[in-house]
């Protein structure tokens, strides 16, 4: 009896593995990165020899000769680029929502990100539709120099970013900052942008961000329009509105923007590369086997983020490219990374046409009612319901306490049936971290042990480790605890326990970790930490 039921257990554990595993790598756009290693940015195959590839693409040079028709094709492709442009300006010049949740907008100063020559008073935008006479002018006449040039005079440029070094000095991140930076990574890229991490004075580690000259978007584009400035011009206005979204949206769980460089490289004129944050990457399945704790603690990070951008100074954003990858961990805690697909737009619709507000998923449909000419809400409940189907219905109900159990399936079921908006998702997780946070979660506090145990102060255990899941270490029992009643009772319920060492770490919530051990036979003397020895029952 007791082989069958390990039996079941085990076909049930493998069974949500599995179905995991499908269905995360069968989201579009989920897939793994490999064979990059000749493919590296041409910023560093310039500036830094010890990163080099076997090949080069070399834009301009590879794609030959525009098609017969390319002057329909190029005026296509730079109405392309304006739109674009409108877009980006559309963020920067807009006024701070007056229902806006976060800090209040200051005005933008006018202040260089980069470290360029006196009087030199290059904008983001401006220096990317920079053009010479030998461009084709948009339809109007206007060039796309002159056109933004003109909008570029109702708002002044992105706020420079500074960030504390080693010592306190405030360092702008710029050309000068990466000229000469070391420890170059390729992490990875997806249709248009190639991230690397770099270290900066060999103490700061930073992402950077630019187009990708061999990936989806340029290949794309430089094939169908035979331009390849205009083609990373168009690309490159994906970087400039993530950069002007992480400075319009400042929030803990946005990715911090710390400046950008532009650079003539590869024949191009002015490559913007965006200096940001350096999270690890989100990997699902890693997550799985992690503390539940941590698992909670993402979901609430993102629960936290919605509610934001639902009522940012920008108005209600949605994230369009909603997915794993999108996301980043800093030190624990959730961050969106690739906002370059985020949106402001609610969907307009008509009273008589129930159809303009349907939400489309791959499980089911949602139906939302239509409100002054828009889709009440749409922004925030396609945000919301992509977080249960990537998030919570995989992180939060998985190993929880079991008195939380109840209250976490029930957050999973009312955002899978949109039953609840933001607000109250982030109510009932803001209750469910109260609960765990100061130990009301714990069962039957007045339960007798069924042992007594003898403390040692200033003493640890080195060895005697055996394994439990979740655990905080891989090759050992490390969890964390409320209080020493709660590490006495997880002893007694693992028949291999014989003591536990408290240390002196704590996680995010306060919780104390605990290695749980097999014995004493290693017991020495080690400053702030006390054994628990089990001495009967």
């Amino acid at each position: 009896m007791k082989r069958r039921k390990i039996m079941v257990a085990a076909g049930f554990c493998l069974s949500f593995f599995l179905g995991t595993l499908m269905n995360l790598l069968y989201i579009p756009g989920f897939e793994h990165h490999q064979n990059h290693d000749n493919r590296v940015h041409r910023y560093y195959q310039e500036k830094q020899k010890r990163v080099t590839g076997d090949s080069q693409l070399h834009v301009g040079r590879s794609y030959g000769k525009a098609p017969a028709d390319s002057s329909s094709r190029h005026r296509d492709l730079l109405l392309q680029i304006r739109e674009r442009s409108d877009e980006v300006l559309q963020y920067r010049v807009r006024p701070a929502h007056g229902s806006g949740t976060g800090d209040q907008v200051r005005p933008l100063e006018r202040r260089r990100l980069m470290d360029t020559e006196p009087g030199d008073t290059r904008d983001p935008i401006r220096v990317i539709e920079r053009t010479d006479d030998r461009q084709t002018r948009f339809p109007n006449g206007l060039s796309p120099s002159t056109l933004v040039h003109r909008k570029s005079q109702r708002h002044v440029q992105l706020n420079s970013w500074s960030v504390i070094g080693i010592r306190g000095a405030r360092m702008m991140l710029g050309c000068s900052s990466i000229a000469n930076v070391t420890d170059v990574q390729y992490l990875g890229s997806g249709y248009t942008k190639a991230v690397y991490r770099a270290a900066l004075n060999s103490s700061l580690s930073v992402a950077l961000k630019s187009v990708d000259f061999g990936g989806h978007d340029m290949e794309n584009c430089v094939r169908k329009y035979g331009s390849p400035e205009d083609c990373y011009r168009l690309a490159s206005y994906k970087i400039v509105k993530e950069m002007t979204l992480m400075e319009r949206l400042r929030h803990p769980n946005i990715l911090k923007l710390y400046g950008y460089c532009y650079q003539d490289n590869n024949d191009i004129q002015d490559t913007v590369t965006a200096i940001t944050e350096l999270g690890s990457p989100l990997e699902m399945i890693q997550l799985l086997q992690t503390s539940w704790e941590e698992r909670f603690r993402i979901c609430l990070s993102l629960v936290r983020l919605l509610h934001y951008l639902a009522r940012s100074p920008l108005g209600s954003v949605t994230l369009l490219d909603f997915r794993p990858r999108q996301f980043v961990l800093v030190a624990g805690e959730l961050k969106v990374t690739d906002l370059d697909d985020a949106s402001t737009e609610e969907a307009s619709c008509s009273p008589s046409s129930p159809s303009d507000c349907v939400m489309e998923f791959p499980a089911r449909n949602f139906t939302l009612p239509c409100s002054r000419g828009r889709c009440l809400g749409i922004n925030e409940k396609r945000n919301l319901y992509n977080a249960y189907r990537f998030f919570f219905t995989y992180l939060l109900p998985h190993s929880a306490p079991p008195t939380l159990r109840p209250l976490l399936d029930k957050i999973v079921n009312s955002t899978g049936e949109l039953k609840w908006g933001i607000d109250e998702t982030l109510l009932q997780l803001e209750n469910v971290l109260h609960l765990y946070k100061y130990g009301f979660y714990l069962q039957n506090k007045t339960q007798m042990h069924k042992a007594e145990y003898k403390s040692v102060m200033d003493a640890s255990i080195p060895a005697e480790n055996y394994r439990c899941w979740p655990s905080y270490q891989h090759d050992g029992c490390l969890l964390s605890v409320f209080s020493i009643r709660e590490a006495i009772g997880v002893c007694e319920s693992h028949a291999q326990c014989q003591a536990f060492v408290l240390t002196n770490q704590t996680t995010w919530t306060g919780h104390q970790l605990v290695f749980f051990k097999t014995g004493t036979a290693s017991l020495h003397s080690v400053k702030g930490q006390v054994v628990y020895v089990r001495v009967g029952g």
